[in-house]
């Protein structure tokens, strides 16, 4: 007899994402290359969001979104690592259709 299997689902405003994977060394503006072990202390990361709670109003599954790493917790599910915070702690959605958007697309 095999184990029932429990679909995830996220509560009140919390919102479950998966990190993207860093690219290894990145490249700055001026041409100087950054070893991947290099770590910014207050640098933003963007992920893909996999699951939403009920309320929350601005994101959905599928969504881009901009977030400090530091602001959520992590959790383990088949193997692969995802990240749990509230939406409030989201600082942007990347989006193909914005009402109020920068001007810049990634």
């Amino acid at each position: 007899m095999s184990d029932p299997k429990f679909e995830v689902q996220m509560l009140h405003d919390r919102v479950m994402i998966k990190v993207e994977k860093d690219a290894g060394e990145r490249r700055s503006t001026g041409g100087i290359v950054i070893p991947a072990t290099v770590e910014q202390a207050n640098r933003l990361v963007w992920g893909e969001v996999c699951g939403v709670g009920h309320h929350v109003r601005t994101v959905k599954v599928g969504d881009r979104v901009l977030f400090h790493p530091g602001d959520q917790y992590e959790v383990e599910i088949q193997g692969e690592n995802y990240l749990v915070m509230r939406e409030r702690d989201l600082h942007a959605i990347a989006s193909e259709r914005p009402e109020h958007g920068t001007g810049l697309y990634l």
